[in-house]
């Protein structure tokens, strides 16, 4: 199913629930049920409980976006890393260098083609990737430099791999969900709370109090919504994606 199906599903139940729930009560109402008569002090708890869950709505939303935010980094960072690598080896024997080369875009075309699958399906990285990311690894390192200008370009090479399999780490880090369950509970009870209020006030069944109740509960479903989408960094509809390695390495993509 679409996400943005299930955003227009998700709006829509919960419109039709705040409709229905108002249109039941209005016709098991008393007869001298007066809705004008709410009291005050009902009026400013739903005024504080709207306040301090729009704050955790808030809170919740830049939190998954920052961490989405952060997963693009770590795929930038890596693919940088490896570019590096592929560039600076040109100062080695071309038989070194090709073979530095050739494990890299090996390593890239099996993040790109395979992990990445991997990754937005299960929510974990490939044992393949890190065998072919240690090759890399073991190229760098276990070439003597035979001039000082290979020497130069050395450790500066070690320190990219280093960057890389960082990189990776902090990617593999980021595969699963942001959000713990206990925040979810949290977000939903709050929205069930926040919208029941909405009936604490004793609104009528008007067209203009129906559209606004319905409204505000398709409001906080959308909201509830994008902290979903953006709660799995690598996966969904609004992910981080495996185009800087494309960007790079374009003769990778599969």
């Amino acid at each position: 199913m679409s996400d943005w199906l299930v955003l227009v599903l998700a709006m829509l139940g919960a419109c039709g629930v705040v409709v229905v729930i108002t249109l039941v009560r209005h016709r098991t109402a008393a007869l001298d049920d007066d809705p004008s008569e709410t009291p005050d002090v009902i009026e400013y708890m739903t005024m504080w409980i709207g306040v301090i869950y729009a704050i955790v709505l808030g809170l919740a939303i830049a939190g998954v976006w920052e961490a989405r935010s952060a997963a693009g980094d770590h795929v930038q960072a890596e693919a940088q890393a490896l570019h590096e690598i592929s560039e600076r080896v040109r100062v080695y024997p071309a038989d070194v260098r090709d073979r530095i080369r050739g494990d890299v875009n090996a390593y890239v075309g099996h993040v790109v083609t395979k992990e990445w699958k991997e990754m937005a399906d299960h929510g974990r990285l490939t044992d393949r990737g890190a065998q072919l990311l240690d090759r890399v690894r073991q190229d760098v390192t276990d070439y003597q430099p035979t001039t000082d200008f290979q020497a130069q370009a050395y450790q500066p090479l070690l320190d990219q791999v280093a960057a890389a399999d960082q990189a990776r780490n902090a990617r593999a880090d980021a595969t699963g969900e942001t959000m713990p369950g206990v925040v979810w509970f949290g977000l939903l009870t709050g929205a069930l709370v926040t919208v029941g209020m909405v009936f604490a006030l004793q609104i009528r069944r008007t067209g203009r109090e129906l559209v606004l109740a319905g409204l505000f509960s398709a409001t906080i479903a959308f909201m509830l919504f994008l902290i979903w989408d953006f709660d799995s960094p690598y996966s969904r509809g609004i992910a981080a994606t495996a185009e800087p390695f494309l960007a790079l390495f374009p003769h990778t993509g599969g």
